[in-house]
Formats: structure tokens, sequence, C-alpha cells
């Protein structure tokens, strides 16, 4: 599946982009959101950031000169902007989230029907692994991962099932073996799924893999520090977890005015196209004039 940036249009409007202004992508995937500002730009500058190594590429076919890419997390964007020699932006843009490249590759372990070790790391180079998170986390910390991070109701059940495969070496190395052990727990007999089983597993698995809502909230925190006055940040997320951590910090920090009393929603229209966009979530705040 090709990847299609969500809420282009409310992300350009949100971020009330100026021509000759300094913004950050802070989460390249595809290009799509970079491509969009760019062409609003004039003599501005485009930053764009990527954990995943394999952004890398995707980002050097641009040939901008406005545009400038860095392999790196966003929890590091000070540092970025200090490599830039960037004091401060009139603009951030986080898109939260696993994109459909990283979903639609099988090495990459985030497909639940992968026949691959789950790894499920944005960056392969760092960190633990979800399966080394699975091999080595105790049957309480998993629980509290899958519970936690996942909101799954079943999360004790799974975590017991876990521990007592590994415990007799048979603990499941592929992701479709593990989706396969999490069905067999919680699937219940002639009831229909509106998801797979294992969906809520997954994205707890991943979050932990990539520590990602300490991250974000590194992020969130480093990119409103950068703003100048009257600048704005602007996240999407895609699930209750990233947008509750978006609503409150925007809300508590005294810094910031939101812009977004209620998340603006992708139109019927643009779900109809792009399915994955059913659940995105964008909420704006602008800096207060020092």
């Amino acid at each position: 599946m090709t990847h299609v940036s969500v809420l282009v249009g409310p992300v350009l409007e949100y971020l009330a982009i100026r021509p000759d202004g300094i913004y950050v992508d802070a989460t390249f995937g595809g290009g799509g959101h970079s491509r969009a500002i760019l062409r609003h730009l004039t003599n501005g500058r485009l930053i764009a950031i990527d954990a995943d190594p394999n952004a890398t590429a995707r980002a050097a076919v641009i040939g901008d000169p406005r545009f400038t890419y860095m392999q790196a997390n966003f929890r590091d964007l000070g540092r970025v902007l200090d490599r830039a020699g960037l004091a401060c932006v009139d603009g951030v843009l986080f898109d939260l989230g696993v994109s459909s490249m990283q979903l639609d590759d099988p090495e990459r372990g985030f497909s639940l029907a992968a026949p691959v070790t789950l790894d499920m790391r944005m960056d392969p180079a760092l960190g633990r692994s979800a399966y080394d998170v699975l091999a080595t986390a105790s049957e309480g910390e998993l629980a509290d991962i899958f519970f936690q991070y996942g909101e799954e109701r079943s999360a004790r059940r799974i975590a017991r099932a876990i521990v007592s495969r590994r415990a007799s070496g048979e603990l499941p190395s592929t992701a479709a073996e593990f989706a396969g052990l999490v069905a067999g727990v919680v699937r219940r007999p002639g009831r229909r799924e509106r998801i797979h089983p294992a969906t809520r597993v997954f994205q707890a698995l991943r979050i932990a893999a990539n520590d990602e809502l300490d991250a974000l909230r590194e992020g969130l925190h480093g990119a409103i520090g950068r703003l100048r006055s009257a600048g704005r940040v602007v996240a999407i997320s895609f699930h209750s977890l990233e947008d509750r951590i978006v609503k409150h910090t925007f809300r508590d920090d005294e810094r910031l005015d939101v812009l977004t009393k209620r998340p603006i929603k992708p139109a019927d229209d643009e779900v109809e196209q792009n399915r994955r966009a059913r659940s995105a979530k964008l909420r704006a705040a602008q800096r207060k004039a020092s």
C-alpha cells in the first residue's frame, strides 16, 4: 500500500506557513507533508528528521536547496537544530505512529502476518527489539506493557502464556507465530472480531521497543522550547495514548495557547481514499508572545 500523508490541508492551515519561515517535519516518513510545506515556502527553510534509516533514501530525492534532512529521533530535536545552526523555528510538525512503508515491509516485523523475526524498532540499530522484550521481561512487566500501552484487557493471561512458552523453549520468534499465540489466548469462539486479536498487543510491543511515549513527551517539550513567538506546533496522533500526551502537553504548558479545543479529524472522503487515516487526530498550539 502506497503511503499517503494524512490531514495535509489542516497541517498547512494550522502551521500557518510563512514563505520565509523555518519549519521542522519531525517525522519525515514518505515525505508527503514535507513536500506540501516546501510548496508554500519561498526563501524559507525546512528541516526534516526521521528515526528510520530507510527514510534517508526517500529524503535524498527531494533535492531542494531549502530542505535539510537528518536521521534522528525527534526526542533529540534540540540537538538537531543545534547542528543546523538554528536557535528557534516557526513551526514543528509531528505525524506519529507507523508509516505505510514500515507496515508493508515484512522484514521490519510490524505486520501481524509476517513470517519474520519480531523487531518493530524504528531504527533497527538501536535499543531492544520486540522479541528481546518478550524474551527478557518478567510476567508482570509484560502484563503492564500490554495493559498500559495496548489497553489490552487480557494482558495478564497473554503474559502468562508467553512466560509459559518461554520456559518450555517454545517462545514464538516471528510476528505471525506470536500473533497466533495471542489470538489463541484471547479469541472467543463464535465471535467475529473487528480487529485482529493481537492488534493491541503488537501496538504495545512497538511502543515499548521504541520507548515511544517518553520520546513523544521529550520531542514535544523540545519543540515548544524552540518555537519563536507565535510559532506553532502541530501533532497528528493515531491512538489514545499519543493523543492524551499531546492534549495534556499543549493544555498544561503555560507558554502555549491551544488552537484546537477539539481534535481535527479527517473528512469522510479522505478516510474513504485512505483507510489508515480513520483514527488520525490533529491538535495544534501556538507559542505566546514573550
